[in-house]
């Protein structure tokens, strides 16, 4: 199985999301910031998954991004399946075609291995993953950076001021 980049990077933001939900809408600039995903490219997921009612957007300054429920109701499969990911394990994309046009001794096996998959991540959801002790370690290590950069950019601001 291979999970895209479209898939991990969405799951990544939506956790940032979670996680720092509780000031108030998140800015698409602070998680691509945090997360190091362009913000262009959280733009077009996030559009995705606002049309799956997974995120709300809140216009205006201070405006952001929230989760549309809480993260106990949002499931990483529900994340991975709104931006459109394939958790698909076969080389032929469930066709049936894998050999020559036919199906392929193991294609059964790998069919089933991507539903096992998916029937995993519809049990983790985004809360118990943001509520794990060595997550909330990477995120606070990663809020500490981001705020130590914005004092550096405050103090490189204020210097060129003088």
């Amino acid at each position: 199985m291979k999970l895209t980049t479209k898939g991990r990077y969405a799951v990544t933001a939506m956790l940032d999301l979670t996680i720092h939900s509780g000031s108030g809408p998140v800015s698409l600039a602070d998680i691509s910031e945090r997360q190091g995903i362009s913000l262009s490219y959280l733009e077009q997921l996030f559009s995705r998954l606002r049309r799956n009612e997974l995120v709300t957007s809140v216009r205006g300054p201070g405006g952001g991004y929230r989760l549309s429920r809480s993260g106990e109701g949002i499931f990483v499969a529900q994340v991975v399946d709104a931006v459109n990911e394939s958790l698909d394990t076969t080389r032929c994309e469930h066709k049936g075609d894998c050999q020559n046009g036919e199906m392929c001794l193991t294609h059964h096996l790998w069919a089933d291995l991507g539903e096992q998959i998916h029937q995993f991540l519809s049990r983790i959801s985004l809360a118990e993953l943001g509520s794990k002790p060595e997550i909330l370690a990477v995120a606070e290590r990663q809020d500490r950076r981001q705020r130590d950069s914005a004092v550096i950019t405050d103090d490189k601001h204020r210097a060129s001021a003088l």
